[in-house]
């Protein structure tokens, strides 16, 4: 599932670093949209993923440092790919968006256990204002897919174990994406268990990509 979101992450970033720019009102348009629709699998996943790697792991500290260093090692070879240049302030990379969405359910999940003699209802209003002021912090950072990220993160979390309820939730989260519901249902494919894999390849696929991507766009000046 992982390496399905890669392939949509690549279509996605290839038609925005590539296509995009040179988009003319004909058949590179309907390619355009065909990617796009592809490019709305990887997100979903990712998110999910990145849930029930917070349920699995345990050293969270490592977690969260790991997708701090890379989101720093990502955002100039981000920006080159989303906008030509070197610095780009006004939108910054999906791995301090995970980073943020890591801490938030994080902190939730550690209150939850020191409010257990409380009513539960009094957690969830807490929980509710942790998510709207990390909802405003995302925005104002400029981080990719903002608000979007923070509330189906937190809603991955709160179905963690009831995921068919949580998809709705997370779907109207990023209704502006309706084709997202692909990457959503593609979740519901997940076992529990964790396939081979090599973590430094995964981290390294998204700053590589990207940078590979943003030197072409650069080269090519588009």
């Amino acid at each position: 599932m992982k390496y399905i979101a890669f392939l949509s992450m690549f279509i996605d970033h290839t038609n925005k670093a590539l296509i995009y720019p040179n988009l003319d009102g004909g058949a590179l348009n309907r390619l355009s949209d065909f990617f796009d629709i592809l490019g709305r699998i990887a997100f979903p996943i990712f998110i999910f993923l990145l849930v029930e790697g917070y349920f699995h792991t345990s050293t969270k500290w490592r977690y969260l440092v790991t997708l701090l260093v890379f989101g720093v090692i990502s955002e100039v070879p981000f920006d080159m790919c989303t906008s030509a240049r070197f610095v780009e302030i006004n939108w910054n990379n999906i791995m301090f968006t995970l980073a943020l969405v890591l801490a938030m359910i994080w902190v939730i999940d550690v209150l939850k256990e020191k409010m257990a003699s409380l009513p539960k209802a009094l957690w969830y209003f807490v929980s509710f204002l942790i998510v709207a002021v990390l909802c405003i912090v995302a925005m104002n950072a400029s981080l990719d897919y903002e608000h979007h990220a923070v509330l189906i993160g937190y809603f991955c979390y709160i179905f963690h174990e009831r995921w068919v309820l949580g998809i709705p939730f997370c779907y109207i989260s990023m209704f502006k994406e309706p084709w997202a519901l692909l990457g959503f249902g593609l979740t519901l494919t997940y076992n529990g268990e964790r396939g081979k894999q090599n973590k430094l390849v995964n981290y390294l696929f998204y700053p590589v990509h990207l940078l590979i991507l943003g030197i072409i766009r650069m080269y090519l000046g588009i």
